[in-house]
């Protein structure tokens, strides 16, 4: 094959002689082919051999260097052959670089594909040429020659590349090598292009992006060099590779796209603001990968560096005048100029609908971020949020109605959190009103050092709300000054916080104030900058009495279902609950507004409506403005009353303190409502507060312990006018003594509750109401199982022993049990409760069960038989549990117990005869019970048990005990359990005779004697209590009734069965 012609280098091959190496013969078609790759292996170690400098060898092997490249070779079947030449080509370019022995275009273009081809045997790793392979790659100087045509032959050679699909792969490896060099080794000296190989990258990207397959894990790696110049430059780089506008690298390799998002991120300013303004570029072209990009974008808003945030600013605006679709995209918070831009952009699309509502709904979110905004510490963020809802939000020039409907229905679709920032900024506005009143109020004294001082006070407080505090304190003390020499303009200020000031005075008085102080006029005046500051945050250009009137009827019309909630966006219970807390914020800020009866027959509606939020936030909103309702409005307060009873009563737990504060707040006449209300709730918000303060220093505790003890006393109705429903008297016992359990759980307490009180806390387990004793013996259970009572508690359940139900009975001997159970094991466990033994051993309880018993109301005849057998049941109720094991002669220790507190006096009545007597007696049936059912009782006591100071006198020496309180007839009753002398009858319908209302009728009936004589009817409120405890019982004679079609199970009390 002919070349062109050279003058000295390249000539045809057949017209020069052929100097082969030292040893190699000819190479000719007539050989075989592996004798052709002999002999060629010997020529690739000639060039192998040859360096630049071997002159006289180069011009000695050219025409070899010519055949090599002939057709024979270059379309040679056999792939070794190919192999061996492709090799001695590519050190042919080396040796004589710069200027190749091959001149034409064609024939260059001809090689420089047959060694690329070649370079597809790099797929076999394991191939025994791959070694040859790989030189063939290494051969540098090949790549150099290769790129040195850039101003000739590059750009022909690429673009006839470019449409080859079949030589990419292989050009491919071509580039990697260079780039590998360059990019990954740093090797400049590469090529004379190695300075620009970012811009050949770009390029070759133009040609055909799969050429660099290869090539763009290397940049990934360039990303992520210490350097950050070399990073900036990659950065570059890949924001015209990603940002072309029909590029798809960023889909199709995914880890470089989010390598390169992670350059957002990066230390140096440079590269973080490049990358932002990329964003935009890329946003306009590649609209899918928006979303990518927002994230990043709303974390540089916040960048420290400013013409950072700008630019994010900038670059988000520009994106949302060319396309709205790309503006919902973010949420970010951002100063000046992004929220004015944002304003501008809510307002024209979301309040004037521009773009319809579409539009609109695709940028609703800006009201909520705009408002977020508030939450910043810069006082000129706060500044900017509130002129942005006065102009932009909801506009102070529209009219009122108008006004209050864009009011309505921001507040019922701001987020929770938009909303708080909204209520702040009122509660803002509304202190520094105050503040301004106060510094007036000031200006009304006579001048003194004290009047002074507490102005200054007053200025650097409002200087604190306003821009540049610095200087806002000289502004506002001279401010002060021109307030005190100018009556007028104190006036004016006076009428614009006034609470009866409307929105048209306002503006009125704010125009006058400005006008007073621009005199002398100035090109600049920051003084009246400053002023204005301070009024526009002072002016109610929202709300007054009209607005307020508007809002009412906006949320009667959400009510009564004709509003356009739904074209709102809004669902009527939203727009409802929404406009109620909307009334209840400003009913804080602005309270004289709501004077109308209009307003307040709308909020009564609210209070009747079902949702409790609603109801709620009305009641706070009669709290906080009807302190005039009572004088001025007698119709609405004839209404109001019986509705906040209500809801004080029955209401959730909220809306009960609110209507306790509102009634509280509203009517003179406070006592008598709310002493028509505090019964069960007023017990426990008592009970809650003194826990809460765990102290007595008030004596509070004393008080409300004495008002519990009454209580009780009083069967739970404390005026004794039989007014209240027997429903109501059981709950406010139970009630009264879950309150005195509750007490004594805290120590500071239990030392002050007396054994009198003690006693008919303990009394209520044996109420006559079914579910008052159910409910208190599961209370008293929890506490005792968890240790938070004191010990003496777990002698009530001794009184249960009295209890008609069997099922009663069994649940408080099971509670019994896991109370003994939890106490031992606790004083096993623990290495400290030997030391509090008095505190923790079960048998201590005893003292306190003969104590209690002795007081026992139904022991009103200590001689009586038939008393005296119901001392001993109570007693072996809770004996029997106790000596089931005889551990460590517990039974001698039960045993020298009783016998002490013989030795002793009743501490609660020490010189009454007849109490102590009761204490003896009861003493001597627990001696006759333990002396009966122990053998080992009589032994001598481990210990000598100690007796609590404040139910038991110390013993005195002087004083022996050892009279035998039981006669022999009462052994052979409390011995055999039957009273020969009283007849069956009697016994049986004997009533009880008690100093306190006794629980129920009792009776000496077997264990499953009829329950219908013993319980009161249940109410819904203990009935349902009782299902919170969950302690249930089986029903004995239950009278079946039905109500709906439905059969009910109720228990007859005896005071209905006597009615009967």
């Amino acid at each position: 094959m002919e070349f062109p012609q050279q003058p000295q280098q390249q000539r045809p091959a057949g017209d020069a002689k052929i100097i082969y190496p030292l040893g190699v013969k000819e190479i000719t078609d007539k050989i075989s082919n592996d004798e052709v790759v002999k002999r060629l292996k010997l020529v690739v170690k000639t060039y192998m051999d040859m360096d630049q400098d071997s002159e006289e060898e180069k011009q000695q092997y050219l025409a070899l260097a010519l055949h090599l490249a002939s057709e024979f070779f270059l379309r040679n079947p056999n792939k070794d052959v190919r192999l061996l030449v492709a090799c001695c080509l590519a050190d042919i370019f080396r040796i004589y670089a710069p200027e190749a022995p091959y001149t034409s275009h064609d024939k260059l273009k001809e090689i420089f594909l047959f060694i690329t081809r070649q370079l597809k045997g790099l797929e076999d790793t394991k191939s025994p040429q791959f070694n040859r392979y790989f030189y063939l790659l290494e051969v540098r100087w090949f790549i150099q020659s290769f790129l040195q045509m850039t101003g000739c032959v590059c750009m022909h050679v690429l673009n006839v590349l470019s449409g080859s699909l079949d030589y990419k792969p292989h050009c491919s490896n071509i580039y990697l090598f260079f780039f590998n060099q360059v990019l990954v080794m740093g090797k400049s000296s590469v090529s004379d292009l190695s300075e620009h190989v970012f811009d050949l990258i770009q390029e070759l990207f133009a040609i055909d992006p799969l050429l660099l397959v290869s090539v763009m894990p290397q940049l990934e790696f360039k990303l992520k060099s210490n350097d950050g110049e070399e990073r900036l430059a990659v950065v570059k780089l890949l924001a015209k590779l990603f940002g072309a506008k029909d590029s798809e690298l960023a889909t199709q390799n995914r880890p470089l796209w989010q390598c390169f998002l992670g350059r957002f991120n990066d230390i140096h300013v440079p590269v973080r603001l490049e990358c932002v303004k990329f964003a935009s570029h890329c946003l306009m072209n590649h609209p899918d990968l928006a979303k990518d990009l927002t994230d990043f974008l709303k974390v540089r808003s916040h960048d420290p560096e400013e013409a950072i945030r700008h630019d994010v600013i900038v670059t988000i605006i520009n994106a949302g005048k060319k396309d709205l679709n790309l503006h919902v995209l973010f949420q970010w918070r951002v100063r000046k100029e992004a929220m004015m831009g944002l304003a501008q952009l809510y307002k024209k699309y979301c309040l004037h609908h521009e773009a319809g509502k579409e539009s609109a709904l695709k940028i609703s979110w800006i009201k909520d971020k705009l408002l977020h905004i508030y939450y910043q510490n810069s006082i000129d963020d706060k500044l900017l949020v509130e002129k942005i809802f006065a102009q932009n939000m909801v506009p102070h020039s529209l009219e009122t109605e108008e006004k209050m409907k864009c009011l309505y229905y921001l507040y019922a679709c701001l987020d929770t959190n938009a909303v708080k920032a909204l209520n702040e900024m009122w509660k803002c506005q509304n202190m520094l009103r105050g503040l301004v009143r106060e510094l007036l109020d000031l200006h009304k004294l006579p001048t003194s050092e004290a009047n002074t001082s507490a102005m200054f006070g007053k200025l650097m407080t409002i200087a604190k709300n306003l821009p540049d505090p610095g200087k806002a304190q000289d502004f506002m003390k001279k401010f002060n000054q021109v307030l005190g020499e100018d009556e007028k303009l104190r006036l004016q200020l006076d009428q614009l916080i006034s609470p009866t000031c409307s929105c048209k005075q306002a503006e009125q008085c704010v125009r006058e104030i400005t006008r007073k102080l621009t005199f002398p006029k100035q090109p600049t005046n920051p003084f009246l900058e400053m002023v204005k500051f301070l009024l526009e945050r002072i002016a109610p250009v929202h709300i007054d009495s009209e607005a307020i009137s508007a809002l009412v009827k906006l949320l009667n019309k959400s009510v009564e279902g004709t509003a356009d909630d739904d074209d709102e966006g809004v669902t009527p219970d939203t727009a409802i609950r929404a406009g109620l807390e909307l009334l209840k914020v400003l009913s804080f800020t602005h309270p004289t507004a709501f004077h109308s009866a209009e307003t307040y027959e709308s909020l009564l509606q609210c209070l009747k409506m079902e949702d409790d939020k609603v109801a709620e936030a009305a009641i706070q909103i009669f709290r906080n403005t009807g302190q005039k309702i009572e004088t001025e409005l007698p119709q609405i307060r004839s209404t109001l009353i019986p509705i906040l009873h209500q809801k004080a009563k029955r209401g959730t737990p909220h809306q009960a303190k609110q209507a306790v504060h509102c009634i509280h707040a509203i009517f003179h006449n406070k006592e008598v409502q709310l002493a028509q209300i505090f019964e069960v709730h007023a017990i426990k918000l008592l009970v809650r507060w003194l826990l809460g303060m765990k102290n007595n220093q008030s004596k509070s505790a004393n008080s409300t312990l004495r008002l519990l003890s009454a209580m009780l006393v009083s069967e739970g109705d404390l005026t004794e006018q039989k007014k209240i429903s027997k429903s109501d008297m059981s709950r406010l016992r139970l009630a009264a003594g879950s309150a005195i359990m509750k007490l004594a759980q805290e120590p500071c307490y239990h030392e002050i509750i007396t054994p009198e009180q003690f006693q008919l806390c303990g009394l209520v387990i044996n109420d006559e109401c079914y579910q008052v004793r159910q409910i208190f013996a599961q209370k008293l259970h929890v506490a005792l199982v968890k240790l938070l009572l004191p010990l003496e508690y777990m002698a009530v359940f001794a009184l249960c022993a009295k209890d008609p139900v069997k099922e009663r009975r069994a649940h408080a001997r099971q509670c019994l049990l896991k109370n003994i159970s939890v106490r031992r094991e606790y004083i096993k466990q623990n290495p400290m409760a030997p030391e509090k033994l008095l505190s923790l051993l079960p048998e201590y309880v005893v003292p306190y069960m003969i104590h209690l018993l002795a007081h026992d109301p139904d022991l009103t005849k200590p001689q009586d038989l038939e008393q005296l057998r119901d001392v001993k049941e109570c007693l072996w109720f809770m004996l029997e549990v106790l000596m089931t094991k005889n551990e460590n002669n517990s039974h001698s220790f039960l045993r020298k117990m009783v016998e002490n507190i013989k030795q002793t006096k009743d501490a609660q009545a020490p010189d009454d005869p007849k109490a102590n007597e009761k204490l003896y007696i009861v003493c001597d049936v627990a001696l006759f019970v333990i002396a009966n059912k122990s053998t080992s009782c009589h032994l001598d006591s481990p210990k000598d048990p100690v007796l609590p100071s404040n139910f038991f006198t110390p013993p005195d020496k002087d004083f022996i005990n050892d009279k035998e309180y039981l006669s022999p007839e009462a052994k052979l009753v409390l011995q055999t359990g039957k009273i020969q002398q009283t007849g069956v009858l009697g016994a049986v319908n004997k009533p009880l005779t008690v100093t306190v209302r006794r629980p129920y009728i009792k009776t000496t009936t077997s264990d499953t004697g009829s329950n219908a004589s013993t319980n009161s009817q249940p109410n819904s409120d203990v009935s349902s209590e009782a299902s919170e405890t969950g302690a249930r019982e089986n029903e004995e004679n239950p009278v079946i009734t039905k109500a709906g079609g439905v059969k009910k199970v109720r228990y007859i009390s005896c005071e209905h069965r006597a009615g009967r």
